[in-house]
């Protein structure tokens, strides 16, 4: 039997679709049951008989920070897709993104080093790998991360999380390291990923940063972590992307397949400064959330290049080209909007 952490967010869903196309036996993990309503909808994007292929999965209320229940879940469990994760760039949220991030990941570990676990298949970030020395030079799975730089809470706890999976190689543990890059798929418009972009482009976002970084489909990375987990290849890490994109560009393709204005202005990384200290100063005095960190403001005004010549020779894998992915989200963002 397979188990998914994590079956309910972007990744999960579309994993668990996927797995259930061949496997006979999955278990999936969930926190709250109004969560499984996203992956029915998800599920009913691919098929008409979406109904019969949710009921195969066996559905358990775990956490992956609640030992007791998640060592329930592991039982009769033979590979683990660990896809559970807290996304946030908010600094105030650090001790919640490492107490997930890293001691879920170190529990998941741990249990697979103990129930026997034959491999793991972790998904990670690009955000947990290192910065190149020039823009124009590509990062790869070998550019070393920088402890000393002034790296997000996110990166830091994602970065920590993978040290664990290692860890557990060390330990005699078979594992997969998965680094995609902003992940493109539906179903998700309000939960602050690539789903939330759309949203906020359709509504006229109007404005786009000098930055750029790498894109993927979530289809691509379903296919892609499966392929690993049938494979011969462990204790390996391979970055998940098919197309370096700056951020006006990508702003531009999903404004024209949403049939929105596709006028922005430029804000100015000088303009982001004045705006993250602004913010900050908001959260102060009023307590609102934070909506752009120090290291968030720097993000978007970077320009990064990804290679994916890695997992492209080890699979001979072909990426859906990300002109072709914007345009099938935006088809589903445009149906679910007009239901709803």
């Amino acid at each position: 039997m397979i188990l998914v952490t994590g079956g309910t967010g972007l990744v999960g869903s579309h994993l668990l679709y996927k797995l259930l196309q061949t496997e006979k036996k999955v278990r999936a993990i969930y926190r709250r049951a109004h969560k499984l309503e996203a992956v029915k909808h998800v599920f009913s994007y691919y098929s008409e008989n979406w109904k019969a292929l949710f009921n195969k999965i066996e559905w358990v209320e775990a956490d992956i920070t609640d030992i007791p229940k998640l060592q329930d879940a592991f039982l009769g469990i033979k590979q683990v897709y660990h896809c559970a994760a807290f996304i946030s760039f908010e600094p105030d949220k650090y001790r919640t993104l490492r107490k997930i991030n890293i001691e879920g990941t170190a529990n998941i570990v741990n249990l697979c080093i103990s129930q026997g676990i034959s491999k793991l298949c972790y998904v990670s970030s690009i955000a947990a790998i290192g910065q190149a020395n020039k823009p124009e030079d590509l990062i790869n799975e070998n550019t070393p991360w920088n402890p000393e730089a002034d790296n997000s809470v996110y990166a830091i706890t994602k970065y920590g999380a993978e040290m664990e999976v290692w860890r557990g190689t060390q330990e005699g543990l078979d594992a997969i390291v998965v680094n995609p890059g902003i992940i493109l798929g539906p179903g998700f418009w309000r939960s602050g990923g690539s789903g939330s972009l759309f949203r906020q482009i359709y509504k006229g976002l109007p404005y786009y940063t000098s930055g750029g970084s790498a894109y993927v489909d979530v289809n691509d990375v379903a296919d892609t972590m499966i392929q690993l987990m049938h494979s011969a290849l462990k204790n390996e890490a391979y970055i998940l992307i098919a197309e370096n994109l700056l951020f006006k560009d990508f702003n531009k393709l999903t404004a024209k397949d949403l049939n929105v204005s596709k006028k922005q202005n430029l804000i100015k990384p000088w303009q982001l400064d004045i705006l993250w200290r602004l913010d900050w100063l908001k959260h102060k005095i009023f307590g609102k959330r934070r909506q752009l960190s120090k290291q968030l403001a720097k993000t978007i005004s970077t320009v990064t290049r990804h290679d994916n010549s890695k997992i492209k020779t080890a699979l001979d894998y072909k990426f859906t080209p990300i002109e072709v992915s914007i345009k099938k989200v935006s088809e589903l963002f445009l149906k679910d909007f007009k239901n709803n």
